[in-house]
């Protein structure tokens, strides 16, 4: 991820929330993956944003993700000489993960941290947010003291260190601009102005975020251009959020605008949590009013000539022609192709 930072205008990951979502992010070119915290809580709770999950949830799910996109990798490699697809070379992308607050204090940091890195996480990121902290868009955060936050940020790196990571990025942000409470007089802009220049002073964080409550430029303008006032080359992390209606911004800040101001990693959190939201409602809203036909109107999308749509099989896209390639070499039983039914394609997928 480091070399990808030095050299990219900026690095773009798509938020997701299993490894799923992540092989599709992988399928199609993107350079990062972003595993979101808010997503995880929906996708693996069932509930929102407010440190209902433990270290050892999110970091196992990261493990299964980064997992995933190893065996991803081997299927895409193979393709499917049965049907015609070719083999595919598919680069494993990094993987940023959510450490919210880092689940309580110094030690759980450090076990997290040790958690992630032994998963195969490139990044992470720590907020300093009070426990339980809650999504940024959520009102009523508070702000633990700087040293605390500092503190943490030291641990995240010393274990990724004493792993033998050095280029696990760790990526501070300040909740300060919205938060209604904090051990600080100031508020607003300038504690978030204050709490990033202090992370920066550590040295520990390669990214710097502060989390904004619109889709406003202003702020970010501001906050970017004092922060550099005292460190030029400080490089920043930004949420072009879900939780903004950007459709109704006359002028919504572009990625390469984001890219001139500095800011190097910009991920959008809930990007397939909504997708997947959206593409299932109406699946269901169709077969609620026309049952089997809804399903078939859903297939008929899918199978549109030109659309390169890897999930539209299944089994293609969860590597069966993988496992019978390698069954076979390795001798396991019933595994080869010629345990494949010939079945006409035009019946089943």
């Amino acid at each position: 991820m480091r070399q990808l930072l030095d050299t990219e205008p900026y690095l773009f990951g798509p938020g997701v929330y299993d490894p799923m979502g992540a092989q599709l992010v992988m399928y199609y070119g993107f350079k990062a993956v972003y595993f979101s915290g808010y997503s995880f809580a929906i996708g693996h709770l069932g509930t929102t944003d407010m440190d209902l999950y433990s270290s050892a949830e999110i970091a196992d799910a990261a493990r299964r993700t980064v997992s995933g996109l190893r065996k991803f990798q081997l299927t895409m490699a193979v393709g499917d000489p049965e049907k015609g697809i070719p083999p595919r070379h598919l680069d494993i992308p990094p993987v940023i993960v959510d450490m919210d607050g880092g689940y309580g204090n110094i030690f759980n940091v450090q076990r997290t941290t040790e958690l992630y890195v032994n998963a195969g996480v490139a990044a992470a990121h720590l907020e300093d947010q009070v426990l339980p902290k809650r999504c940024g868009h959520i009102g009523g955060k508070a702000l633990i003291p700087v040293n605390e936050m500092l503190g943490k940020l030291r641990m995240a790196r010393a274990v990724a260190d004493d792993l033998g990571n050095p280029d696990f990025v760790v990526i501070a942000r300040t909740d300060g601009l919205s938060a209604v409470d904090a051990p600080e007089p100031a508020r607003g802009l300038d504690l978030a102005i204050a709490r990033g220049l202090a992370y920066l002073e550590s040295g520990v964080p390669q990214l710097l975020w502060c989390e904004f409550p619109t889709s406003d430029r202003q702020p970010l303008e501001t906050f970017t251009s004092e922060i550099r006032k005292r460190f030029p080359q400080a490089r920043f992390a930004f949420n072009w959020s879900s939780s903004f209606k950007w459709y109704a911004d006359p002028k919504p800040i572009t990625f390469a605008e984001l890219g001139q101001m500095g800011v190097k990693f910009i991920f959008i959190t809930l990007g397939a949590q909504h997708a997947t939201g959206h593409g299932l409602s109406l699946l269901l809203q169709a077969m609620a009013e026309r049952e089997e036909q809804g399903y078939i109107e859903l297939q008929r999308q899918e199978w549109q000539a030109g659309i390169d749509l890897p999930t539209r099989s299944h089994h293609f896209f969860s590597g069966v022609p993988y496992h019978h390639l390698v069954g076979k070499r390795y001798d396991a039983a019933r595994l080869g192709t010629e345990f494949v039914e010939s079945l006409p394609s035009e019946k089943v997928v």
